[in-house]
């Protein structure tokens, strides 16, 4: 039988799902597998500024595995405006940027936005959007504070309410542009598509759908429709786009959606925030 302190080394070389997995094996492993020497390689190394940002900065830790896992419930930091989070599985990091910390064009005038506490939302506030023809939602992250050599993908978090217009008409102009500098744009709806609203909408606009959707579309979007997709929960998801990560690198991010070509009136649109997750989570 190998001493805790050999296994405990070669478990910490493994993943948080080796892990979890391994500490029925034996006592041996149980206790390599709750040590802190073990934990400690999983927790991000900003830990501790992590937890001074947080909303429940005092509260106190009896080992680094209870970090962990406390981190993998999220953590809501910097004022309640973010919403940090780990991987149980994996250790891979996530973000969730509210909709306070990203740039909404108009959002402080209160004829075009109204900020609420929404029910099911992570944060004190959402955005619900009035009444506006130019929408443009602006977010960025520092791939610094990511997982290193990881694909992410970033999706704005929204809901449709029940007195929603005008969304589903002109598709909005999605982009990322990464720290390369390179730009990648496409377009999609801020909701789903509703047969039966979109045959009186013909009748009613005739093609203009079609002929925005062009429009738009001469920024490099692909055929496929993109439309909101349902998350687990209660909310959905645009996704804007993805980049990755590299050992040693910090790069802003930047990620948009903007619909301003159309001049269509819309509102009724609730925007929560933007998540950064890795794509393997998906």
């Amino acid at each position: 039988m190998l001493p805790e302190a050999c296994v405990a080394n070669i478990i910490s070389f493994t993943s948080p799902a080796d892990i979890f997995s391994s500490l029925a094996v034996s006592l041996v492993f149980r206790l390599a597998g709750d040590s802190d020497f073990v934990w400690k390689k999983f927790l991000p190394s900003d830990y501790k500024s992590l937890i001074s940002r947080s909303t429940d900065h005092h509260r106190s830790f009896s080992s680094k595995k209870e970090i962990y896992r406390c981190l993998c419930d999220s953590l809501l930091i910097d004022n309640a405006r973010k919403l940090f989070t780990i991987n149980k599985l994996s250790g891979k990091i996530s973000y969730i940027l509210s909709a306070r910390d990203i740039s909404i064009q108009s959002n402080d005038q209160a004829s075009y936005w109204s900020w609420s506490k929404v029910a099911d939302s992570r944060f004190l506030e959402s955005a619900e959007l009035i009444a506006t023809d130019r929408l443009e939602v602006n977010g960025r992250i520092q791939t610094g504070v990511l997982s290193p050599n990881t694909r992410y993908g970033a999706y704005l978090i929204v809901k449709v309410s029940k007195h929603a217009y005008g969304l589903d008409l002109v598709p909005a102009e999605i982009s990322m542009k990464s720290g390369n500098g390179r730009t990648v744009k496409n377009i999609a709806y801020l909701c789903c598509l509703d047969e039966k609203k979109q045959q009186m909408k013909r009748l009613l606009y005739g093609n203009r759908e079609e002929r925005m959707a062009m429009t738009v579309g001469m920024v490099g979007g692909d055929e496929k429709r993109r439309e909101p997709k349902g998350r687990n929960d209660g909310w959905m998801e645009i996704e804007l786009g993805e980049f990755e990560t590299r050992e040693g690198e910090d790069d802003e991010v930047n990620m948009s959606l903007t619909e301003v070509k159309g001049y269509q009136l819309k509102g009724g649109i609730v925007i929560d925030g933007i998540e950064v997750r890795p794509k393997s989570l998906n």
